[in-house]
């Protein structure tokens, strides 16, 4: 049975199973910035850190074509459930809450968009339409952190090289690296080819 509270009627959430224990998926998400940054469809300005919890964010949301520039403050609840909120905009706040899961841990991720006001309208234009693209994400990345995460350079390239990168940068860099891989084993192909013709 979940210990995860479910979520409100205003409110959109995912949920995924990843491979790492609960202790590690703790220590992964202490870094606010890579959790934020995974996401594919957000493209970053910058990212401030105004110290522990406060930190000043611009980006553009492809899911909805918008522009943000926000404050965020993160309210740690407890080892296991830490919520992000933001000073303006139509997405109150963030939640994220980490339990023990069939193999590994569980993360859910819960978007409120609770009126400000009792009667007051969501601007349906802000929401965030991102999140379901976010957990599948989330998921592949902390699957290759389960398998690579012990090698130093598998941690130093995906947070000082493949993080930072935007979106259509991780997707190009993507079709770069096949299309080498490609050429590397049609290369090899020849070569055996003409080992093989000519090795008597």
């Amino acid at each position: 049975m979940s210990d995860i509270e479910p979520a409100g009627a205003d409110a959109a959430w995912v949920v995924l199973d990843t491979p790492l224990d609960p202790e590690r998926l703790v220590n992964f998400c202490r870094d606010l910035e890579r959790l934020y940054r995974i996401n594919p469809y957000l493209e970053f300005r910058h990212w401030y850190n105004r110290d522990e919890s406060r930190f000043d964010v611009a980006f553009r949301n492809l899911s909805n074509a918008r522009e943000f520039e926000l404050q965020l403050t993160l309210d740690r609840r407890s080892e296991l459930e830490f919520v992000v909120y933001y000073d303006r905009g139509t997405k109150r706040h963030t939640r994220f809450q980490i339990e023990p899961g069939p193999v590994g841990s569980r993360l859910k991720i819960t978007d409120d968009y609770g009126a400000a006001a009792p009667g007051m309208a969501v601007d349906t234009g802000e929401v965030d339409r991102s999140l379901h693209a976010w957990g599948v994400a989330l998921h592949e990345y902390l699957r290759r952190e389960a398998r690579w995460g012990r090698f130093a350079a598998w941690r130093w390239y995906m947070r000082r090289v493949w993080v930072p990168m935007k979106p259509a940068a991780r997707r190009i860099t993507f079709i770069i690296l096949m299309v080498t891989l490609a050429e590397i084993a049609l290369i090899a192909l020849v070569i055996a080819i003409y080992w093989a013709e000519h090795r008597n």
